[in-house]
């Protein structure tokens, strides 16, 4: 740890409480007099509602009401973060295994279980598309109907929206090595430790809400529209998720809860537990199918890369997921002409929705496994290929975007160097590398503000959600770098909309960056202040003092903060307040409606050791190196990294979902959905930083924590692979899978096409 706060590892702020058990988290807030809420689903993936009989549940002592569609506004209000397309209930069909069709309000939790039983529910089971292919059938089912896409163009099918990124020619590009094949990405679930929660509440004339959100604002606006209320008359309490990565980024159940909570004029809770949390969120399964040019020296010609996504029954925040997460598609390289075609595909599962990288692990795991093969096939190393066609810093490797903002051949000189990239290989063992880059928020407004109190301490005020990224910590680290206060004289409050000032979201990697930035703004008004204060108690012109690190530099001597606060606040006190702003602006015409505040560039290199008996594969080094521009907080980056990496290997190795012939999810929960535990994890695991201070972050930070997870699978499907011979295409890379591949595959090298 340094002296000073920036750049240090200082103990957590809230870390104690958060391993104790002292914290609390959603599920162990209660409110007095509440009722309890059970959601009623169909034991079906698509079915059209015929009638729902809630008259025996409603008999049922301590049922305060069971609601239907029957007892929601009609229409019934629709939401969603991008389309409005998100029904309170199921109206007329259920599209989903798990979409509530009603819900229970009890006066125990066990009531509220027994009695959602009760519910007698008439419904016609119809056909579901439940994978990419069936989806995209000319005979499927379609997921929406067409009426409900007035002008769109592809209302007919189960195609919500393509997306399409082009810069030269591919149709006419030559190339002396053309490699095409088709890869597969799992679904996964998020798996965050604490389940989905929200308790709603009548608050005088409007509702106040508690969930367990990551952007309490947009909750906010999107309860104010399905109530019809002013925003002032929202209040939404957000304490510090558990875990989200993504999946708690948007309003699932909030507007269900708060309809059933102003009915029954009292407060409403619902927790879920961890079987409906996986059927709540979940990242979208792809499939895609990549053609990548080479020249004989390993320059790449071109890059073609179609990618279909399986967003589920509605769309959340899904489409943006496909949009953003191909668009970087070709990797941080040199690529004379691309053409990337994503496309987000409507099925009969649950809606999909912001997970770690965003859409980008999917094409990376194609694009990068590619261009493996294409090394290999030219007799080139696979590091030198990456090297070679690596952008240099300045660089516009996307010709209408952000040009290269690192030294990005730093990170992965340093990977191949952890795993002794060309030292000998010991018996059975194979390395593998493959590099990750993700585009950072193109837009975004935080708003912060810091109270210096009369004797030093300081509060600070941020509406970002601190979900065990740290947040709370970096920022506390900002001030008092900037006002000079110790860390444990500083107080970060979060989480309620009525209290902090507003944060458009807490995602893409952004808090340090932007949020970090209006902290920091804040900081230096209130150090503008100072310098006023100053200059008024000695005489002088402002311009000849320095306020900075808690020490106020006047021409002939320095003063500590409090020196120039005390005799400058007076007999009546008082404190010294400042606001901050950090501000992106959307760009007109831009494909993604705004250039990347940065990007999050990963290299990931990894041996590996497979067991050929039983197809296991046991990671015997791993190496994960991220681009930072500036550690704020080192030791909570590299726990990032590390956190991304191992959550990265867990759709790598194991993770998929499974569904029956009815579209059902058969391995709901803990028992039969494998997740890493320390038992899966590397023998060796190496995280290291490559920090040059050119991030737009405070003292030029980037944001980091998704980094990590973009390319963990072509890394270690490589390693199989050069263990092996055998070459796997579709995740996970399961004992199973691992064990027909290595029975099955020839391991002569494969034919492409030249």
């Amino acid at each position: 740890m340094t002296s000073a706060p920036v750049g240090g590892s200082p103990q957590r702020v809230g870390g104690i409480a958060r391993v104790t058990g002292q914290q609390e988290y959603l599920a162990d807030i209660h409110l007095p007099g509440e009722g309890h809420a059970k959601l009623v689903t169909l034991p079906v993936a698509h079915a059209r509602l015929v009638a729902i009989d809630a008259s025996v549940a409603e008999a049922l002592p301590g049922v305060q009401f069971v609601m239907t569609p029957a007892d929601l506004p009609d229409p019934i209000p629709r939401f969603g973060p991008q389309f409005n397309d998100r029904p309170v209930l199921a109206v007329g069909e259920a599209l989903y295994h798990g979409e509530p069709v009603a819900a229970v309000v009890a006066e125990t939790r066990e009531i509220a279980e027994a009695a959602a039983r009760l519910v007698r529910v008439e419904y016609e089971e119809l056909p579901a598309a439940v994978t990419v292919a069936a989806a995209l059938a000319a005979d499927a089912p379609l997921v929406r109907d067409p009426k409900l896409r007035p002008d769109d163009a592809l209302a007919s099918t189960n195609v919500l929206r393509e997306h399409r990124y082009t810069w030269g020619d591919v149709d006419t590009t030559t190339a002396d090595l053309v490699v095409e094949h088709d890869y597969s990405f799992p679904m996964v679930t998020h798996f965050a430790i604490e389940p989905h929660a929200v308790i709603a509440a009548p608050d005088d004339d409007g509702i106040a809400v508690w969930s367990s959100i990551q952007h309490p604002n947009w909750l906010q606006r999107i309860l104010a529209q399905v109530l019809g209320l002013p925003l002032a008359k929202v209040r939404v309490h957000a304490p510090d998720p558990g875990g989200a990565f993504g999946g708690k980024q948007h309003a699932k159940y909030e507007p269900l809860v708060a309809f059933m909570a102003r009915r029954a004029g009292r407060p409403v809770r619902l927790v879920l537990s961890l079987e409906e949390t996986f059927q709540a969120v979940r990242r979208a399964a792809a499939e895609v199918h990549v053609r990548t040019g080479l020249m004989a020296d390993g320059t790449i010609a071109f890059q073609d890369v179609a990618a279909d996504y399986l967003i589920g029954a509605y769309a959340d925040i899904a489409d943006r997921v496909v949009g953003k997460g191909s668009y970087p598609g070709c990797g941080p390289y040199r690529v004379p002409a691309a053409r990337i075609v994503a496309r987000a595909v409507l099925s009969h599962t649950l809606p999909s929705t912001a997970f770690r990288g965003f859409g980008n692990p999917q094409v990376n795991w194609a694009v990068e496994s590619n261009l493996t093969d294409g090394a290999l096939a030219l007799g080139l190393d696979p590091l030198e290929l990456r090297l070679r066609n690596l952008a240099r810093r300045g660089e516009a490797f996307i010709p209408f975007d952000t040009p290269a903002d690192g030294d990005w051949q730093q990170a992965v000189h340093r990977a191949a160097e952890l795993i002794d990239w060309f030292g000998p290989k010991p018996p059975g063992r194979g390395r593998g590398i493959a590099v990750g880059i993700k585009s950072g928020p193109t837009t975004g407004l935080s708003y912060a503000t810091v109270r210096l109190l009369a004797d030093g301490s300081i509060v600070v005020y941020a509406g970002t959600s601190d979900m065990g990224q740290g947040a709370r910590t970096v920022f506390a680290q900002i001030a008092a770098q900037e006002l000079g206060a110790p860390l444990d004289w500083i107080t970060v409050v979060m989480g309620d909309t009525v209290v902090v000032p507003y944060d458009q979201q807490t995602s893409a990697s952004r808090s340090t960056v932007l949020m970090g930035n209006a902290v920091l703004s804040a900081c230096r008004d209130i150090q503008a202040k100072l310098r006023a204060m100053a200059a008024r108690l000695h005489g002088l012109d402002e311009s000849s003092i320095v306020v900075d690190a808690g020490v106020v530099r006047l021409p002939d001597r320095e003063l500590s903060i409090l020196d120039v606060l005390k005799p400058g606040l007076g007999r009546l006190g008082g404190e010294v307040v400042g606001n901050g702003e950090a501000r992106k602006e959307a760009e007109p015409g831009h494909p993604l409606g705004g250039s990347a505040a940065f990007f999050e560039f990963n290299c990931t290199a990894v041996e590996a050791e497979v067991d050929r008996d039983t197809g296991d594969v046991t990671l015997t080094r791993y190496a994960t190196v991220s681009d930072v521009g500036k550690a704020i907080n080192p030791l909570q980056v590299r726990m990032q990294d590390e956190g991304a990496a191992i959550q990265g290997l867990g759709h790598t190795l194991m993770e998929h979902f499974i569904f029956d012939d009815g579209g059902r999810i058969r391995n709901l929960g803990a028992i039969d959905y494998r997740i890493p535990t320390s038992m899966d994890l590397p023998l060796e695991m190496i995280s290291e930083i490559v920090e040059n201070g050119d991030g737009p972050g405070p003292y030029g930070a980037k944001g980091m924590s998704e980094g990590a997870i973009l390319c963990v699978s072509a890394a270690v499907a490589a390693a199989v692979r050069d263990a092996t011979g055998a070459v796997i295409r579709d995740l996970p890379l399961s004992p199973e899978r691992v064990w027909q591949a290595l029975n099955e595959q020839s391991r002569v090298p494969e034919e492409v096409v030249r």
